[in-house]
């Protein structure tokens, strides 16, 4: 779980929903954070998983099969409008501001177009998957935060490799036999 800084723009809200479950302890906040119920919470689920696998593979992973398709379908159903103001300026808006998945889509389709949808990863870690916003310069963090996942997965790295060093080669004597040594 991450002690970064939230998403910027309508990033923040596909972050927060990403994160509304707890994959480490099952505690899911998605019903409470959201005021959900029903048919309403069950396509916020399974937004929030197939957002999940946008950001899992903005680091790296290929999608789980079908998952885009999930994520093109449930956004394909969320209607937007495009609104000019008085001074002609133009912003992508949810049609229906109660909708979910309409704030979703323009949040994405915001970050798109500002460049930033792709620095949206989820971390690493087989049991965190916790939603980040990549602010490294080169784009390239792997963990929600180093403190946490990114140690935890170097230091399993650095035991693996331990043992692994253990188990190829045979034991090293520990040094000459002194013992018998004769004094000089």
């Amino acid at each position: 779980m991450s002690e970064r800084a939230v998403a910027p723009g309508g990033l923040a809200l596909v972050e927060a929903l990403v994160n509304t479950v707890s994959l480490d302890t099952g505690e899911d906040r998605l019903a409470a954070e959201f005021g959900l119920s029903g048919a309403a919470l069950a396509d916020a689920q399974e937004l929030r998983e197939a957002l999940r696998a946008a950001c899992l593979a903005h680091a790296g992973r290929d999608m789980p099969p079908g998952r885009s398709v999930t994520l093109t379908r449930l956004l394909s159903r969320a209607p937007l409008l495009l609104s000019v103001d008085e001074k002609g300026t133009a912003a992508l808006v949810p049609a229906d501001a109660a909708s979910l998945a309409s704030r979703v889509a323009v949040a994405v389709a915001t970050a798109v177009t500002e460049g930033t949808w792709q620095r949206l990863k989820a971390c690493e870690a087989e049991d965190c998957h916790w939603a980040y916003y990549d602010r490294s310069p080169a784009g390239r963090s792997r963990w929600c935060t180093m403190a946490v996942c990114g140690s935890r997965a170097k230091m399993r790295s650095y035991r693996a490799r331990r043992t692994a060093g253990r188990t190829d080669s045979p034991t090293a004597p520990a040094g000459p036999d002194r013992t018998d040594a004769s004094p000089a």
